[in-house]
């Protein structure tokens, strides 16, 4: 007798064995995804690994719903599969959590030594090296200076001649007109005209002195403070000249006489001839 051929499948039978199947292969995506997402994704903190792993048991458990919802019930083998996938992706996460801590860690000790230098001392005992940083000071203002940078004297105190109704009362340095006239020391500043003298400025030193610049040309500073070596005025032939020069005059505070120059020059370190 020939054998009895199997019954065929029912309908019912048939689409049951298909759910099964779309549930088996929806299975193995959800897994794949998830092991994929776990390689891919670079894990910088520990808070960020948290997320991960939140992330990769959500979506196992939005495959297990999605199959739930499909079947109207959920199998005890889909329980089962999901559950262990779920361990499966918690296990991974807690590997890569502790590796990045690891990791982390490393970058920690890496970065020690150089917060260990602030401190005087490095990780290995040795004391730190020492940065001193010295502050150098401007270079010291000179207290008295040249009237003018060049130096020599033409007529000197005291001199007689026809140009002077009695003596000269000043030193004068021969130089060229539009040559820079500066302060000698500290002190404020006026100018005038007399006949004599031209164009004038008076420098007025601390304790009353004055210091007459005489013959000018033009002034830069008509009135004001001035420190010693500022260029206050410009050599010219104003006056009862002869010639482009300066004339220099120094003037007691108490109001007497016009003194020599040349030893108060002396006295200050200044040799102008």
């Amino acid at each position: 007798m020939a054998p009895e051929a199997a019954p065929r499948p029912t309908r019912a039978e048939l689409r049951v064995a298909a759910r099964e199947q779309s549930r088996a292969q929806r299975r193995d995506a959800a897994k794949a995804a998830t092991r994929t997402a776990l390689l891919r994704v670079a894990l910088p903190s520990v808070a960020a690994l948290g997320v991960a792993a939140a992330a990769a048991v959500t979506v196992q458990g939005e495959a297990d719903q999605h199959r739930a919802q499909a079947t109207g019930r959920i199998p005890e083998q889909a329980t089962a599969a999901g559950a262990a996938d779920n361990a499966q992706a918690a296990q991974a996460a807690q590997q890569a959590l502790a590796s990045a801590g690891g990791a982390q860690a490393s970058r920690g000790d890496a970065r020690q030594p150089l917060t260990g230098t602030q401190g005087g001392a490095d990780p290995a005992g040795q004391p730190a090296a020492q940065v001193t940083t010295t502050d150098q000071a401007p270079p010291e203002r000179p207290r008295i200076a040249m009237p003018v940078a060049q130096h020599g004297l033409g007529e000197v105190f005291g001199a007689a001649g026809t140009h002077w109704a009695k003596r000269h009362t000043g030193i004068d340095f021969p130089v060229d007109g539009g040559t820079a006239v500066m302060a000698v020391t500290d002190g404020t500043v006026r100018t005038q005209w007399n006949p004599s003298y031209g164009y004038m400025t008076i420098l007025k030193m601390a304790d009353g002195t004055e210091a007459w610049y005489c013959h000018l040309r033009s002034y830069k500073i008509r009135k004001g403070t001035v420190k010693a070596g500022d260029v206050i005025a410009f050599v010219g032939n104003s006056g009862n000249s002869t010639g482009p020069h300066l004339h220099f005059e120094i003037r007691p505070a108490d109001g007497g006489a016009p003194v020599d120059p040349l030893p108060w020059f002396l006295a200050q370190g200044l040799d102008p001839r």
